[in-house]
């Protein structure tokens, strides 16, 4: 029973700190544009053309020509 005595203004303490960053956290912008962040991510500014990953130097009718070959 003694516990809590000790566990309750313990959990207030927490709950105070809690409520309090997430004030600093409003008051310092973190809340301001949720959606922009999320589209960012797709939005490509690369300027080169992306290879692909089973290009190959040659093109593929050479190599089933030397394949056939062997």
């Amino acid at each position: 029973m003694n516990i809590i005595f000790v566990s309750i203004p313990i959990s207030l303490l927490l709950l105070g700190i809690g409520v309090a960053v997430f004030f600093w956290a409003v008051r310092s912008g973190q809340f301001d544009d949720l959606d922009t962040p999320a589209y960012s991510i797709l939005m490509d500014d690369e300027d080169k053309p992306r290879k692909s990953r089973d290009q190959s130097p040659e093109a593929p009718e050479q190599q089933t020509e030397r394949d056939g070959e062997s």
